[in-house]
Formats: structure tokens, C-alpha cells, sequence
């Protein structure tokens, strides 16, 4: 075999579910790590109230976040994968590259004026979404969002690029960009704070975005990518790809027009709020990305797979097997989540953080059905079915505007409102999308699947007694304030309520905690070569 030959073998191999899976936690894990450090050192730097309040940072990258989950999101992973997957599955690598070639062009057609538009309208954006915030915030909120216009670009030709990735297998670049970007933002604090402030953090989001797309362009290495300046419109994939747009583009666009929104209603419930819901946000996000992206990114190629075989029987198992690992995991990482919500605000901001930790409690109900949320969203993009979700979404977020109004205001809740909101409505949505599965496939959540949720009631009382049991015995004091004695007091809290959790687990014959145990113990007894 030919030294390329060779290469393009390596590049091409296919990764197994568990180890695609798990190499895409650690790095997820590793790039959460550098978004809490990146949080803290903002906010350690930088002030959450005043003229030159981070409110500023937080409420300018909504407006390029909405373009790009608007105009190019949809069109990575699950409107872009299962067609690939099919051209994969007939040994068509020209084929799969010129599909990414025409969508990366298209995408560029789009991005390039909407950066445009950001560019020269930064000012106006501002003060029409935001105008609670003071003449000098909006300043510095409209100097990000100059710096960062074109962000949604770069974001966009590296998304199509990993996209095209994970379909061959190949998952290591992709989980790598966010821990290139988070350390680019981390950087640009000590190179800027004593200089040009708060908008060198847009230098920094600036500089990481460019590198993420330098590092998605590097795993294309083996895999025959070659640029082409061409559209090929009259390809039947690509017709396919780009119908499939629009829905998807609609329903991400709405989320972020949802974000926006209780940006807004925080910033006029008052000074610091943003940064505070912010914060908190950031720290719910962390095991939904951490755990439900991760697992249905690596899981969604296979599922993809199994329903261009025809084997909607495999389909079936292996989206159950994959819903019960989720659940197993993320109902113990809620637990901890609410009963922890003080000592993680703490430690993300340390002047203190009552506000943070209130939202954060409100918000752990959440992160159990937005992981949930995770998979049950791919069994319809597999079956390439984008209006579903979409229909779903725009209800779930015209409610979640309509219960945002009416809790969050300083007569009800707040802003604890914003978090009430989006547990209450994470809730309805997965539950809206269980009843559309169960009416497409009765098949699928059969009585071996509620038998395992009954235990899982069960277990998670035993978990639930073991946090509040800790949470009593390591109580935060009002002293508490240095990062070791918070983290030793963090991770033991974790550590035990996590092992309780599987050994419950174990005793009640869940299936999940043998393989985990087993693996933990090959990991530990395995002979060490010197």
C-alpha cells in the first residue's frame, strides 16, 4: 500500500459508537473546563455593573449567534449528515466532497452580507434590542459586535467541514475548535484588559474563530478535500440537503430570537442581571453539551446509517440503548446541579453570586429534558424530518416568550422567571416529541424501556437523599471563597452523591452501571508496561 494510500485508509476508518462517544466527552469536558475558566476570568477582570458592565459582552454576541443559527446552522449535522451518510455507504467520496464543496459556496453566498449587515448596523442592532443599556455598555456592546461580524462565517465553512467529518468517522477536529476558541477569548483577557477593556474580548472570539476554521480545514487532511469555486444546483443531494434548510434554519432562528428576548427582559429588570442569567445559563449548558451533544453527535451518523440500510430494527435498539445511558447519567447530574447551584456560583464568580446560584436552581430541572431533548431531536433529522421539530419549536418558544413576560418581572418571579420559563417549557417540549415518536413507532418504548424508567425513579431517591445528606454535612459557609476549599468541598459532594448513584444503580441490576463498573475496574487493574 501506497504511503497516501495508507493515509487516506487512516482517515477513513470508521470509529466506534463508545469511541467516538467518549472521545468526544473528554474534549467536551476539556473545552467546558476553558468556558468556566474563560467565565471566571471575565469575570474576575471585569465588572458586572457600570459602564463597562460585562452585560455589554454577553448581550453582543446574541445578534451574531441568531445569524448564524438562523441562516447556517441548519444546515450542519443533521440536515447535511444523513445525506452523506448515503453517498458514504455507496463509496462515493467525490461525491461526498462536492456536496460540501456547493454547501460550503451557498452558505458563503449567505454569511458574507449578513457579516455586512452586522458591520455597518451594529450601532442600530444595539439600541433597538437592548435599550436599557447605558450610553456607554451600548458602546462597547456595539464595538464587539463589529470586531466579531463575521464570525458566523468562519463558524459556518468549519461547521460544514467537521460535519463532512463525523460522517467519515472521523470526530477529533470537531470536538478540538471549541477548545481552540474558548483559549482564544482566554488569551485576548491578558492581552487586552489593561489596554482596549471589554471589546478585546471581541479580539479574542475574533482570533478563535479563525483558528477553529484553520483547525477544521487540518482534519480534512487524507479524506480528498479540494476547493472548488462551484454550486453544483442541479445535484439531487444537494436539492435535498438545501430543502431540508429552511425548517431547521427557522426553528435555531427562533431559539436565538428567544435568547434575545430574555437577554432584553434581563437587562431591564436590572444592572448585572444579563451577566448574572448569563452565568448561569453557562453553567446548565455544561452537561447538556458535555453529555446529550456529545453522545447524539457521536450516536447520529449510526442512527443515520441504520435507516439507509432499512434496518429500522437496529435503528430502534440502538436509539433506546443510547435514551437510557442519557437518562441514567443526566438525572444524577441534575440532582447535583440544584443541590450544588450555591458552591458552582461561587466559584464561576467570586464576589459573590446569590442571583446566579437562584436562576441555577431553577435551571438544573432543564438540563434532564434539554439532554433528552438531544437525542429525541435526531430521531427526526435521521428520518430527515425537519418540519416536526420545527412546528414543536415555535410553539415551545411562543410559550416560553408568553411565560418570560409573566414570570419575569419584578411583581412575580424575577429574573428566577427566565429559568421557571425554560424548565417549564423543556418539559413540554420533550414530552410533545415522546408523543409524536410513540404515534410514528408504537414499537419503540416497549415495557423492558418503562421498566428501566421505574428503576430509575427509585435510584434517583437514593441520589437525591445522598446530595441533600452532603449538602448538610459540607455546608457552604459565608466564608467560603478561595477555589480549593470550594472545589474540595464541590467534588466531594459530586464524587459521593455520583458513586451512591451507581451503585444503586448495580444493586437494582441497571445494566448501565455493570458496563461502567466494568470498565473502571479493567482501567484500574490493567498492568502498567515499563
Amino acid at each position: 500500500m501506497s504511503g497516501r494510500s495508507k493515509i487516506v485508509s487512516r482517515a477513513t476508518k470508521r470509529v466506534s459508537l463508545p469511541g467516538a462517544a467518549t472521545l468526544l466527552i473528554v474534549t467536551m469536558l476539556m473545552a467546558q473546563l476553558l468556558g468556566f475558566v474563560r467565565t471566571m476570568l471575565i469575570n474576575g477582570n471585569f465588572v458586572d455593573v457600570g459602564p463597562d458592565s460585562t452585560d455589554a459582552y454577553f448581550a453582543a454576541f446574541k445578534i451574531p449567534d441568531f445569524f448564524f443559527y438562523t441562516l447556517a446552522a441548519g444546515a450542519l449535522g443533521v440536515a447535511f449528515i444523513p445525506v452523506l451518510s448515503e453517498r458514504i455507504l455507496k463509496s462515493d467520496r467525490k461525491g461526498v466532497w462536492e456536496l460540501s464543496n456547493s454547501l460550503m459556496n451557498l452558505m458563503s453566498l449567505i454569511m458574507i452580507p449578513a457579516g455586512l449587515v452586522m458591520f455597518f448596523s451594529a450601532g442600530w442592532l444595539m439600541n433597538t434590542l437592548y435599550p436599557d443599556l447605558s450610553p456607554e455598555q451600548l458602546n462597547n456592546a456595539t464595538n464587539i459586535l463589529r470586531i466579531i461580524s463575521f464570525n458566523p462565517l468562519m463558524f459556518t465553512l468549519s461547521g460544514v467541514l467537521t460535519s463532512t467529518q463525523q460522517a467519515f468517522g472521523r470526530f477529533f477536529f470537531f470536538a478540538v475548535t471549541p477548545i481552540v476558541y474558548n483559549l482564544s477569548i482566554i488569551v485576548s483577557i491578558f492581552l487586552f484588559r489593561d489596554s482596549l477593556g471589554l471589546v478585546g474580548l471581541g479580539f479574542g472570539a475574533l482570533a478563535g474563530a479563525f483558528l477553529s476554521l484553520m483547525v477544521a480545514f487540518a482534519g480534512t487532511r487524507g479524506l480528498g478535500f479540494h476547493w472548488r469555486p462551484r454550486i453544483n444546483f442541479k445535484s439531487k443531494d444537494f436539492k435535498r440537503v438545501t430543502k431540508a434548510l429552511p425548517p431547521r434554519a427557522l426553528d435555531q432562528g427562533l431559539d436565538s430570537v428567544n435568547s434575545i428576548v430574555e437577554a432584553g427582559r434581563a437587562g431591564a429588570l436590572g444592572g448585572g442581571l444579563v451577566t448574572a442569567y448569563e452565568n448561569a445559563f453557562i453553567l446548565h449548558t455544561a452537561p447538556i453539551l458535555l453529555i446529550g451533544s456529545s453522545i447524539s453527535t457521536a450516536a447520529f451518523p449510526r442512527l443515520s446509517e441504520r435507516l439507509a440500510q432499512g434496518r429500522t430494527d437496529l435503528f430502534r435498539k440502538e436509539f433506546i440503548s443510547i435514551l437510557r445511558v442519557l437518562m441514567w447519567v443526566s438525572l444524577p447530574v441534575m440532582v447535583v446541579t440544584f443541590f450544588t447551584r450555591g458552591y458552582l456560583a461561587r466559584l464561576i464568580f467570586k464576589r459573590g453570586a446569590p442571583d446566579i446560584a437562584l436562576i441555577l436552581g431553577y435551571l438544573s430541572i432543564a438540563i434532564f429534558f434539554r439532554i433528552v431533548y438531544t437525542l429525541f431531536s435526531r430521531y427526526f433529522y435521521a428520518h430527515k424530518d425537519t418540519m416536526t421539530p420545527l412546528i414543536v419549536s415555535v410553539f415551545a418558544i411562543a410559550f416560553n416568550i408568553i411565560l418570560v413576560f409573566t414570570l419575569a418581572s419584578k411583581d412575580a418571579y424575577g429574573a428566577a422567571g427566565l429559568a421557571i420559563a425554560q424548565s417549564i417549557v423543556s418539559g413540554v417540549e420533550v414530552a410533545v416529541l415522546f408523543v409524536v415518536i410513540t404515534l410514528r413507532d408504537p414499537a419503540m418504548f416497549a415495557r423492558e424501556f418503562w421498566q428501566s424508567v421505574n428503576k430509575l425513579v427509585s435510584i434517583t431517591g437514593f441520589t437525591i437523599a445522598t446530595a441533600f445528606l452532603m449538602v448538610t454535612m459540607l455546608p457552604l459557609q459565608a466564608d467560603d471563597k478561595g477555589f480549593f476549599v470550594l472545589s474540595f468541598k464541590l467534588g466531594t459532594i459530586v464524587i459521593v452523591t455520583l458513586s451512591v448513584h451507581i451503585a444503586v444503580s448495580a444493586l437494582f441490576g441497571f445494566k448501565e452501571s455493570y458496563t461502567l463498573l466494568a470498565r473502571i475496574k479493567k482501567a484500574v487493574l490493567r498492568p502498567i508496561r515499563i
